[in-house]
């Protein structure tokens, strides 16, 4: 039984749980994208370039698992570039699908449009194998099924991106048809079972014997399927639990073992102070970088106290152990430990939650303030929301919401590159679907990078809040180094949504620049579920979180230190 290279596509999308995938169309992939079309399962979302388009993949990707990504040969692939770097460095499964040339051209010796003028057109492929684990390109229809699968399979086994590059003219070539396929995830893939028992052994021995444990939670749990085993280990345990900024919402923040996020001086109340006094801390699935670091200033414990469950591996005070998948080892571990609360016993004693002003709403009339903002916004979530926040002060914004019971939380730490969040937000809300609100709070200058992408909350009919926070320059960048370049051209952003709405959208757009103008537009925004709001929230560029300030400091040193000198 036979289908064409670009029906087996759709169906291997369809089978990994996509019900959406994202494109822009180019002349090199329309026969793909006429194919995809023909699977009634699958729904094409458009986008208005491919940068966003890989971007909103990237948010799909969080909400569902998994996402899929079609553009153009080189002008739409390299403009996407940015976008697949991203989900590689968050971890996240993106099908990257880009159509390639024509098969009859390489040998003609002839020089094709969309080209850099050579007649080796191998060099797209070169360019992502950086960020993707697994390159194919697909030059004959006979091919594509076991390279498709070998792709997806790959992403989904290393929670990556993939690259698939599918030559213009064999979209609608033959090829077998699907057989029957298991694509596992992370967390399924076989391992030492032993192996893991004796790591299991050695790290509850080490946290046993600890007077004062403390667990930290970090981004990769969610990629490797963990949370949930992580949580077990943490009750078992009854220590204090923090997470890293980007693992914020991977452990309850209602739960009494809950202490808040680890980011050094710009901690949560309390936070520091207590991973200080820890004797043995465990972080399971942790990335440390300049960023989580705080410019390399704020260390874990000592080595002799450090007990890291990675992506990579094990790594305990006494061994090393490789090729041992994150939620195996935390589930073993949870059955292995011995109950030692001294560290939350630390955190109710010093009683951070007394030493925190108490939030009084501002009067209607008065000029809107960042703090009044945060405090408003985070009045606006609920256990059926997600908030994301931008790169800049909307992380530290962010990161001080305390979140109910199964609300999300995403942010692009790791990657961090502004204008992230707007077409991101866009695929996790398409992804999540119209029962739950996502939630953005970007700052204006990122937002100016992607704004075009609110036209398809629109199109799309997003349940989705986007507040812009303008304060008129580039805050992040002025808290690491102030300069000129920091500021540009102010807009009426409120406005956008009336060029975007057109003659058939119904987004609103409101600005607010008192307390109240703002409760009233949370409270639209509140009622819209099928309607995107965009609130510009005006507050002055000066308002930063002391975060920013604490923490952009070290980080703008660390980056600008001078060269080793030669000894």
């Amino acid at each position: 039984m036979a289908t064409t290279v670009g029906h087996y596509l759709a169906t291997r999308l369809e089978q990994i749980g996509l019900e959406h995938y994202f494109q822009v169309p180019g002349d090199y992939n329309l026969q793909l994208l006429d194919e995809l079309l023909k699977n009634e399962n699958l729904q094409m979302m458009s986008c208005t370039n491919e940068l966003n388009a890989a971007y909103a993949a990237e948010g799909y990707a969080r909400a569902n698992g998994a996402s899929a990504c079609v553009i153009t040969f080189n002008v739409g692939a390299f403009s996407a570039l940015n976008g697949v770097a991203g989900a590689y460095a968050e971890r996240l499964p993106m099908i990257f699908i880009s159509a390639g040339y024509n098969t009859n051209d390489e040998a003609s010796g002839r020089f094709l449009h969309h080209t850099i003028g050579t007649t080796d057109y191998s060099y797209q492929e070169e360019m992502f194998r950086p960020v993707t684990c697994k390159t194919v390109r697909i030059l004959t229809a006979e091919e594509a099924p076991a390279k498709i699968d070998d792709a997806i399979a790959t992403a989904l086994r290393e929670s990556k991106p993939c690259y698939i590059e599918i030559a213009s003219n064999l979209a609608d070539a033959e090829c077998p048809a699907p057989q029957p396929a298991r694509f596992e995830r992370a967390w399924e893939v076989g391992y030492d079972h032993k192996a893991v028992e004796k790591a299991a052994t050695e790290i509850a021995a080490q946290l046993n014997a600890a007077e004062k444990p403390l667990l930290l939670a970090g981004p990769h749990l969610r990629p490797y399927g963990a949370v949930e085993a992580f949580r077990r280990v943490a009750e078992a345990i009854g220590c204090a639990v923090a997470v890293q900024p980007n693992a914020k919402s991977f452990f309850p923040e209602d739960h009494p073992q809950y202490i808040g996020h680890y980011l050094g001086t710009s901690s949560a109340p309390g936070v520091e102070a207590v991973v200080d006094l820890a004797d043995c801390v465990l972080a399971a699935g942790p990335m440390f970088t300049d960023y989580s670091t705080v410019g390399w200033t704020t260390t874990v414990p000592s080595e002799s106290g450090y007990i890291a469950i990675a992506e990579n591996g094990v790594t305990t005070p006494e061994a090393t152990y490789t090729g041992l998948p994150i939620a195996a080892v935390l589930e073993a571990l949870a059955g292995k430990v011995e109950r030692n609360t001294a560290t939350i016993d630390q955190y109710n004693r010093d009683d951070v939650t007394g030493q925190q002003a108490e939030y009084t709403p501002a009067d209607d009339s008065a000029q809107l303030t960042r703090a009044e903002m945060v405090h408003q916004i985070n009045e606006l979530i609920d256990g059926n929301s997600t908030l994301f926040a931008e790169t800049g002060d909307s992380w530290f914004n962010g990161l001080h919401m305390q979140l109910p019971a199964d609300a999300g939380f995403e942010i692009e730490m790791q990657w961090g590159a502004i204008g992230w969040s707007v077409p991101s937000s866009h695929g996790y809300a398409v992804a999540k679907g119209q029962d739950h609100h996502t939630i953005l709070m970007v700052g204006d200058g990122s937002f100016q990078l992607t704004a075009q992408e609110v036209c398809n909350m629109i199109r799309y009919e997003d349940n989705i809040t986007v507040i812009v926070v303008n304060n008129t320059g580039y805050v992040i960048e002025s808290a690491l180094h102030e300069g000129p370049y920091n500021y540009y051209k102010n807009w009426d952003y409120a406005a956008l949504i009336k060029a975007f709405n057109a003659e058939d959208g119904e987004g609103i757009g409101i600005t607010a620049t008192t307390a109240g103008e703002l409760r009233d537009a949370l409270r639209v925004a509140r009622a819209s579920t099928r309607r995107p709001v965009l609130i510009e929230a005006q507050i002055p560029h000066d308002d930063m979180t002391q975060d920013l300030v604490k923490w952009g400091k070290p980080v703008s040193a660390a980056i600008g230190r001078p060269p080793a000198t030669q000894q």
